[in-house]
């Protein structure tokens, strides 16, 4: 992981705390954390089954599908909740049926089309970020469910602090509440209140996006816990064991990923790692890496050369819908789409020519300055 990544901490060794995370799960008694689990899980139950055990978001993804084929073994009712991406695929939406089937409850939450259009195109060129809206929305919206349903208990999966490296507070605690939120879900320093009278949006055209008063969550007592926590997470095996139960998968790995059970839901996502890439100069590629390295599954000079090869790609489709037509909802073409790129690109990672411009590739690709991050 390069040093660019936001929140991560390099040690005196030049070890990443994503590592140092994933070292300190050897001395874990996983069947400890587990019977804790198992304890938490049956003072949550509704004891007359009059109402949920738990919410569960969902958004169809091998993570999401394991987190519900988990409850269901360990004897939960779960009422699962979607808040929809921003622009869905076809196979997320065939995703999110296989969980229904299951043996769930299941509710959907779809935004404004209208509204959340114009949070794309304000997402994209004030922060860099067309999924803004949905980064902010899988967050809230299972969360106002709760509180609107009376169901303390919400299930999460992984947390991402731990998982790919961020403060070792945050990698360490074992619930999602509002300050993890504002901190690490995605905010980006937009908050949801400065967007009002923005585009001519108002309030109430921000509900699905505005996470519910502290006294209202202290009423209902929501708590959500990350699974990861208690279970060793692992997203290759968590993709196996959703596909045994259903889960779909393209034939090949996605653009700008190395495997093909990640990121399925939303036509958005490449420009999303796209951005990413251009910012800190790293995308999906070396996540990915980075965990199977991690686990011994690749040695790190094959990692290297796998990101050199597929990270970073210019998004001029993703799951067979072009730049153009995923660009459309937003009023923006690709020429408007570069220009912000070139924007919100860290010039000092990619290489350039005598005037300072940066030097693509005929389709549009950059090139690092450096790969080997030591």
């Amino acid at each position: 992981m390069p040093s660019t990544k936001p929140d991560l901490h390099l040690d005196e060794d030049g070890i990443c705390n994503a590592c140092r995370s994933y070292e300190k799960r050897r001395e874990v008694d996983w069947q400890a954390r587990r019977n804790d689990l198992i304890a938490i899980l049956n003072r949550y139950k509704n004891k007359t089954g009059a109402n949920w055990d738990c919410i569960i978001p969902v958004s169809g993804g091998k993570d999401s599908t394991y987190q519900v084929i988990q409850m269901l073994q360990l004897g939960m009712n779960p009422l699962c909740v979607t808040a929809t991406t921003c622009d869905p695929t076809e196979i997320g939406r065939k995703n999110i049926e296989n969980i229904k089937q299951l043996g769930v409850d299941h509710i959907e939450i779809s935004p404004n089309p209208q509204v959340r259009a114009k949070l794309n195109r304000i997402g994209l060129t004030q922060v860099g970020d067309i999924s803004w809206p949905e980064h902010v929305g899988i967050f809230t919206i299972p969360v106002r469910a709760a509180v609107q349903n009376n169901i303390p208990l919400i299930i999460w999966g992984e947390n991402s602090q731990n998982e790919y490296g961020g403060p070792a507070s945050a990698a360490e605690n074992n619930t999602l509440n509002r300050r993890w939120l504002e901190e690490f879900g995605g905010l980006l320093g937009l908050r949801v209140s400065d967007l009002i009278g923005t585009n001519n949006i108002s309030q109430k055209d921000l509900i699905p996006y505005l996470y519910p008063d502290d006294q209202v969550l202290d009423q209902v007592g929501v708590t959500g816990l990350f699974l990861g926590h208690y279970l060793p997470w692992d997203g290759l095996s968590n993709a196996l064991v959703a596909q045994a139960f259903g889960f779909s998968t393209p034939p090949l790995p996605t653009l700008g990923s190395m495997v093909n059970y990640e990121n399925l839901d939303n036509h958005q996502v490449a420009i999303h790692e796209y951005f990413k890439y251009l910012k800190f100069g790293f995308g999906r590629a070396t996540d990915h890496v980075c965990l199977h390295i991690r686990r011994g599954r690749l040695t790190r000079e094959m990692g290297l050369s796998i990101t050199k090869r597929l990270d970073g790609k210019f998004p001029s489709e993703y799951l067979g819908k072009s730049l153009a037509d995923t660009l459309k909802p937003l009023d923006m073409t690709v020429d408007e789409f570069i220009k912000i790129c070139d924007k919100f690109t860290n010039k000092k990672l990619f290489r350039r020519d005598a005037s300072g411009t940066l030097i693509k590739d005929h389709t549009g690709n950059l090139t690092k300055i450096n790969y080997d991050n030591i």
